[in-house]
Formats: C-alpha cells, structure tokens, sequence
C-alpha cells in the first residue's frame, strides 16, 4: 500500500486513474491522443520507483510522472511540466495581486497622479491592471523578452492594457455625429444646436475614452463645432424675429437679431466649455481614471470659430470651484496651434494668441503647436494644409497618404490624421544599454564602445519590433464590438464594422507604434562625463541611429514605427532601481531618485528658457513620433516674456509648453506662484498645479501629494523646467 502526502500535509492512498486524468488532460492540450496502454505504462514506470508501504510527498510524484512520461511522449510531458508551472505562476500572480490589494487599502497608489487611488473604482482598475501585467508577462512575451524586461533594459508601457485595446487617438468626433449615430442601444440624430453637441461630444469622449488606455483628443474643435453654433444662430435670430417682428412696424431688426443670437451663442458656448470641463473632471471612466482629454484650436477664423476659441481659455483661466476659490481644472488639456501668418505681430488673429498667452499665465494651458516653423509638423502643414494634434500629452502620429499610405501615390495625394490612433509604446532603458556595452568593451579590445553600444541597441530594439508585431496580429482579431464607437462608428479611420466582425490587419495599417527615449542626459554622462547642456553630441548620435532604424523598419515591418520623447511618470524612478539592482551605484545615474524624461536637460541645470530651448532644439526634432519642449517661466506674470519665448518656439518649430507653479489657498482663496506657504494668510492648506511632464496634474490636493516620492524630489530640483 503506497500513501500520497498532499501540499497541505494530508495524507491519500495512491490512486492510479489520478494519474490517467492529469497526463490525459496534459496531452488534450497539446492535441495528443494517448492509448490505454501508454497511459498503464506511465503508472508502471512510477510505480517500479516506490517501495511498497511508503509514503511519497506530491512533488516527488509529480516528478516520477514526468520522467515517465517523457519515455512516452515528451511533448505530453513538456505540457504536463508546464502546467505544473502555470499552477505555480498562478500562485506567484496571485499573492503579487493581493499585495497591490492590500497596498491599497492601506498605503495607496501614487503611480499615476491624474488617477486617485482612494476612490474604489481606481482601485478596482489597478487591481484589475495588474493582473492584466501579470497574464501579459507570462503569456504573451517570450522567456528572453520577459528577462529583458524585467531586467530594465526595456519598458512595456500600459502592460495591463495593451492586449484589451489602443493607446491613444486623434477621434474623429465629427465623422461619429454627421448623420447621427448608435451608442449605448440607442440612435442618437445628429445635434442640430450648439447646446446638444456640446453634451453629445462629452458623452462621446466619456463612452469611447474608456474603451481605450491613452490620450483622447479632439482636433480643431472650434471647426468642429462651429457648424452647430451657426444653426443655434439662426434659431436664436428667428426666434428674436419671431417676437419682436409684430411690434417693428416694418422696421429692419436685423442688427438687433444679430446682437440678441450673438449673445445666446455666446452663453451656449461659456455652458458648453463648463459643462465639459465639470464632466471630464469629475466623472471617472470605467479605467479609474478622469478620462485624458486634450483639445486643439486656434485656426478658425469665423466669429464662431474664434468665440469658440475665445470662451475656451476665459473659462479655463476662470476656474470651477465656489466663488473666492475658484482654480483651473486639469481636463481637457488645451492646445493652440500657431501660424504666423495669422497669429504674428500685427496679423489678424493676433489677439486671439494674445489671450491664449494670458490663459497659459494663469493656467499654463494652453500649449502651443507650431505651424509655420520648422520641423515635421509645420511642413506638412505648410505644403498640404493638414494640422497634427497631438494626442493626450505629445504622440505625434506619422503621415499616412489616403491613396499610397505610407507614401504618397502622386502629388496630389494628401495626408489624413484625423480618426488614427498609437498602439503602445515601448521605451529603452539607454543608461543601462551603454553600461553593458561598457562592461563588453573593458574585456576586449577588438570593437569600440561605440561599436558595441549600437549593436546591444539594435537587439533591442528588434526584440521591441517582435513584441509591437505581434501586438499589431494579436489586435487584428479583436471584434469591433469591443469598442463600438471607434470601429463601428467611424471614431477610428476606415471604422464601419458590424460589431462582430474582427477588425483586421488591414484596418490597423495607418495605426503607429512607437520607440521610447528616455534619460539621454543620464547617457551622455555616463559616456563621457558631461550632461546634455555641456555636449549632447553621442545622444544626437543615438537619435541618428534610432531615426535610421524606425525607417527601416516601416518598411521591413509593414508597421508606422515612430520615436517617442517619453514622459515617465513613475518610470524615471523605477529606471533608478533597476539601474542600481543590475550595475550598482553609479555617479550621474543614481545620485538622482530618478532619471531625465526622454532628451531634456536635467531639471536642476541653472540655464535660461532661450538656452534650453537651443540645447534641445535638435534632439526634439528627432522625435517625430512626439515630442514636448517646456521651460521654467520665472517670470511671474510677465506677459510680455512669455509672448517672446513662445513665439522664439514657434519660430523653431516646437510643441511647447509654459511651465509654471500654480498654488492656490484653500483657507482664504488667494492665487500665486511658487511659495509652500500663502503669502496673504500664511497657510499651507494649498492646492498646486504643476506640469507633470507633458500635462498637468495636482501635485498638492489640501495639502496632500498625489505624485510619487521620486517626482516630488525632481520637482524640488527643478530650475529650467
């Protein structure tokens, strides 16, 4: 008689057919049919290793059977390891998974600023996410990807997402409201006033928004809803005719009509910007999150266009909060594109800029495109009229040509942008790939350390090639149902799918994916010594190298690649540790609690706006796939200056931003700039608004941090950013 002792200590006698049934269901997995006789052998093989009347510990039965079986069949015994493996990872998952739940019940979550980790649908979502990072680690990668991983020398963004749905979009609202559309069961008719649209777009962001794990924008919304403002007019205006009309006795009431719709269209749009700011800032998406809203403006030159615009930034600058304690809110972020031509000094829409620099003043939204100066944005306005929003809080999307794609079919063919979208990015951990070159190099001398360098690079990022190709194949097969609005709506490019058709290869071809920079300055350091302000020379060189390899690879691939200027939140502090668990201590990498976002200068660096802005200015240009250029305005309320520097930017083709430090008073509602303490009443029960990288976020919510230790040590530092 042979007895089993189980996990948990009980003991059970040997029972044959358990075995049959384990190695039956380890060989249904891998589509093997196993006779009676094999799976009689398989018990015989463990049975001749036992002496009669002992008892066996489950994991050495586990093993017996395994080496049996691999007499048998080994690729039934592989699927039975396997599985014996799953069953431990599982475990591993799991107890990870309860301890980010515990986490957060009592310490919480300061990973992502703009998600607040007190409320229980967050929660839900971060536990949920990491699971979905747990799963997509060890079933998606590959053992060598997971290693490399893991070990820092990459970083997969938006782990527990990716394989449910995109990163981020330029929606095309306006293709989803012509007609009308289905959201939710219903049919919903195409708005036909100002008032409806605006609470229909709302709707619209919070539904697809949430379907998505990224940047949600809107390009060129003063155009979008100028169309309904002019049917708002015209009611207004027949309905001023329809009142007065019997009393004027035959007198022209054109111009007062004109005033009084003027007025109400005035009104919509003031309710329309308040009610969007209200919602976006207040109602939660099923991710846990506020949903990151951006809009874009600035080109319309219509009186509805540019009252649009106008009312836009009056409300932002105005606040939302009880009267004495109004503040700006953070959604949706603000974007001003720029021409020269008509925002220029003296140009017709001069003051429409004028009053876009005073918002930034009193809000640092909003953000400035450049249209007309150099780069790769302002050309392709410039020689086809196409503006590029930038999606949340800087993805650039690459061209791709209505009939040719990835090239133009003749020249007449033009680029689209509106309706497309990123499918992740992937960041390289560059301090850690040269210090490993750097480690090859001190043991031979046949290849220089540049040599090598660039050849660790170029594994990398093939292995990153693997992991967005099949990403791209994985989400080919996803039903549009999944996300209605986007693939059966029109939201997304070429999206007119029956909900249960899968969405295809073909469909995802004008979609981008994306390489990640990160902490350039830590990589010139450690390559010769000096920061991005005394010689940026080898990080041009990685730029260079990485430009070539994306174009390379679109081709080869079939696949928009594009470089990405990373904003790391909670990464600049992780590519720390993992700097410090794989090298150890190291000068210029991990003095710091965190490393510089994507090719900037170093935050402390005691430099001018007009320095960091030349310093940068060909590393930023690099970056096609989305970059941001933001300096530090220590400059109070100088309107003057800030109109300077930001048109210095728009002149060198840059996505910028006004960097400043809001602090508002919750004691007695006064607003400043740059203090820990009230200077009306000396509180410190503050709100403050900071630039977190590309976006805004609360860094002080009532006197407490919503950011993580690391960021909160960068924004001490900072001086130039």
């Amino acid at each position: 008689m042979i007895q089993v002792i189980k996990k948990k200590g009980t003991i059970e006698e040997f029972d044959a057919e358990k075995i049959k049934s384990a190695i039956q269901k380890s060989a249904n997995r891998v589509m093997v049919k196993l006779s009676e006789e094999q799976k009689e052998e398989v018990c015989k093989d463990v049975l001749s290793h036992i002496a009669d009347g002992s008892a066996v510990p489950i994991l050495t039965m586990h093993n017996l059977v395994e080496t049996a079986l691999d007499k048998v069949d080994p690729k039934v015994a592989k699927s039975y390891r396997e599985y014996r493996d799953n069953k431990a990872s599982f475990a591993r998952m799991l107890d990870k998974v309860y301890n980010k739940k515990l986490g957060l019940n009592f310490i919480g979550d300061r990973s992502n600023a703009n998600a607040d980790s007190a409320i229980i649908t967050t929660q839900r979502a971060i536990v949920y996410n990491e699971l979905n990072s747990e799963l997509y680690k060890k079933f998606f990668l590959t053992e060598e990807e997971e290693r490399v991983m893991s070990e820092g020398y990459i970083y997969i963004h938006d782990r527990g997402s990716r394989l449910d749905s995109f990163n981020c979009c330029l929606a095309n609202v306006k293709g989803i409201l012509q007609g009308g559309f289905e959201m939710g069961n219903l049919h919903y008719n195409e708005p036909k006033t100002l008032d409806v649209a605006f609470d229909l777009i709302g709707d619209i962001i919070m539904n697809m928004a949430s379907c998505q794990y990224g940047g949600y924008t809107i390009s060129e919304i003063d155009k979008l809803l100028s169309p309904y403002a002019e049917l708002s007019y015209k009611k207004y205006f027949k309905e001023y005719e329809d009142i007065v009309g019997e009393y004027a006795k035959g007198q022209d009431v054109s111009q007062k009509a004109d005033e009084y719709a003027m007025k109400k269209i005035t009104r919509d749009f003031e309710q329309g910007w308040q009610g969007l700011e209200m919602k976006l800032n207040s109602v939660g998406s099923s991710r846990g999150d506020y949903p990151f809203t951006a809009v874009s403006f600035g080109l319309g030159r219509g009186r509805f266009e540019t009252l649009c615009t106008s009312i836009a930034m009056k409300v932002r600058k105005g606040g939302q909060g009880p009267d004495g304690f109004k503040h700006p809110v953070l959604f949706p972020k603000l974007s001003f594109f720029y021409d020269k031509d008509l925002h220029g000094p003296g140009k017709e829409l001069e003051w429409l800029f004028l009053e876009a620099i005073d918002c930034s003043s009193k809000s640092m939204y909003p953000d400035y495109m450049s249209c007309t100066g150099d780069g790769y944005c302002s050309d392709i306005y410039k020689k086809y009229g196409r503006t590029i929003s930038r999606m949340g809080c800087r993805a650039t999307l690459a061209p791709w040509y209505e009939r040719g794609g990835f090239v133009p079919e003749d020249d007449d063919d033009k680029p689209t942008f509106e309706g497309r979208m990123n499918m992740g990015a992937i960041s390289l951990h560059f301090p850690m790939i040269l210090q490993k070159a750097k480690n090859i190099f001190e043991k031979q001398s046949e290849k220089s350390l540049d040599d090598i360098f660039f050849e660790e690079l170029t594994y990398y990022c093939n292995l990153i090639r693997d992991i967005h190709k099949r990403t791209f194949e994985y989400f080919a097969k996803k039903k549009a149902g999944t996300n209605p609005l986007a693939f059966c709506q029109g939201g997304i490019y070429g999206g007119h799918f029956h909900p249960e058709e899968q969405i295809g290869r073909e469909f995802l071809r004008p979609m981008t994916a994306s390489f990640g920079i990160t902490a350039l300055n830590e990589t010139q350091y450690l390559y010769n010594g000096k920061s991005l302000v005394e010689d940026n020379s080898f990080a041009l060189k990685i730029l260079a190298f990485m430009h070539n390899l994306k174009v390379q690879a679109t081709q080869e691939d079939g696949i928009l690649y594009a470089l990405y200027g990373t904003p790391a939140e909670s990464l600049c502090g992780l590519q720390v540790e993992q700097f410090r668990n794989m090298f150890g201590e190291t000068k210029g990498i991990t003095d710091k609690p965190y490393t510089s976002n994507s090719f900037h200068c170093a935050v402390y660096e005691n430099i001018s706006p007009i320095q960091k802005q030349d310093i940068e200015y060909k590393m930023y240009h690099y970056c096609t796939g989305g970059a941001i250029q933001y300096c530090r305005y220590p400059l109070g309320y100088n309107i003057e200056a800030m109109v300077s520097m930001v048109r210095r930017a728009m002149d060198m083709g840059f996505y910028e931003g006004v960097n400043l430090q809001l602090d508002y008073c919750e004691d007695c509602g006064h607003q400043f700039i740059d203090s820990d303490k009230c200077p009306k009443c000396g509180s410190e029960n503050l709100t403050r608004i900071e630039r977190m990288n590309g976006y805004l976020g609360y860094s002080r919510v009532n006197g407490r941090s919503m950011y993580a230790d690391h960021k909160l040590a960068e924004f001490k530092d900072r001086k130039s950013m």
